[in-house]
């Protein structure tokens, strides 16, 4: 059974990335989509490019300061280059390359895996608080925005009766998990508890304040690469503030749902933009556009560190 599962956690978002390739290019013409990528300003692109590169060095470089705390030093270019090994393999399969960023900080830093690990896990819970606190910002400063869309869509009584269903469903679910003793409400239990212990685990490091600029200056550069390349193409100026940050946040899930976003991204964008009524081949092409420069970055870094990281380590052991 554990072996069905895990064949179909990697075969099911290959299918999906499949599927949604195939239904995103059956939307617009290759010959349009291929238009778009050269009349595309590669100023901008290769500007986002650099923010997404920087985000990554600041993820390896913020690692350093929980790996201190358990007694190791390792060098940044084996973290930098475990970060982007681990995109690389993410492409492939699913998560895989958490645990591949592990095996090589075990491999070329001596560091325990099950410590290497834990404190990508504990990383991984910072960048969700981050992602929540970017969907609540959103919220806060397109407020009327929000309201107004949902207003157009649905009667006063309509709104009242849903945020009251939105209510109960959060009473209840917050009951099944105290008190249900189900495995699913057992899981949930562990996910929360494991955000709010991992959070405030971070307050606890020697080095808390600079391991949080990191954080924000992660998700700062992130905000910035999707926000900078939207200027390569001239259908997509002067975007709302809005629509950006929707645009992010969906394209930020979609990533999750099939291989390193394959087929997803796209269309994320396009559900996005869509709300702003923005025509949907410049919204598509926006997409394949910065899917595909963000890959072949990931391809080309991740195939170098993957390939650099034995000859680098063995250069530093004096063989």
């Amino acid at each position: 059974m554990s072996k069905s599962k895990s064949i179909l956690k990697v075969v099911i978002p290959l299918l999906l990335g499949v599927v949604l390739v195939w239904y995103s290019l059956s939307q617009i013409s290759i010959s349009k989509l291929v238009q778009y990528f050269k009349d595309a300003d590669y100023f901008w692109i290769i500007l986002g490019v650099s923010f997404g590169v920087l985000s990554h060095l600041s993820r390896a470089y913020r690692w350093l300061y929980m790996a201190e705390p358990l007694g190791y030093k390792p060098k940044l270019a084996n973290s930098f280059m475990a970060v982007y090994s681990a995109y690389l393999i993410n492409l492939t399969i699913p998560r895989a390359g958490e645990v591949a960023r592990a095996s090589i900080l075990t491999n070329y830093e001596n560091i325990p895996f099950e410590k290497g690990f834990g404190t990508i896990v504990a990383e991984r819970v910072a960048d969700t608080i981050m992602l929540f606190l970017i969907i609540g910002l959103a919220f806060v400063l397109e407020f009327e925005f929000i309201y107004a869309f949902f207003a157009s869509k649905f009667n006063a009584s309509t709104l009242i009766i849903g945020a009251a269903v939105l209510i109960a469903l959060a009473v209840l679910l917050y009951v099944f998990i105290v008190r249900s003793g189900s495995e699913i409400a057992l899981k949930i239990k562990e996910f929360i508890g494991g955000l709010v212990e991992g959070a405030l685990s971070i307050f606890k490091m020697k080095k808390k304040w600079a391991f949080i600029f990191h954080t924000i200056f992660i998700w700062v550069m992130y905000l910035a690469m999707f926000y900078i390349t939207t200027f390569a193409l001239p259908e997509l100026e002067n975007m709302p503030l809005a629509a950006i940050l929707i645009g992010f946040i969906l394209a930020s899930f979609s990533i999750a749902a099939t291989n390193g976003g394959i087929g997803s991204f796209p269309e994320a964008i396009v559900i996005a933009f869509a709300l702003f009524n923005i025509a949907e081949d410049p919204s598509r092409a926006f997409g394949w556009i910065m899917w595909s420069t963000q890959t072949l970055v990931i391809i080309i870094l991740g195939g170098i560190s993957l390939i650099y990281l034995p000859i680098y380590n063995r250069k530093k052991a004096g063989i």
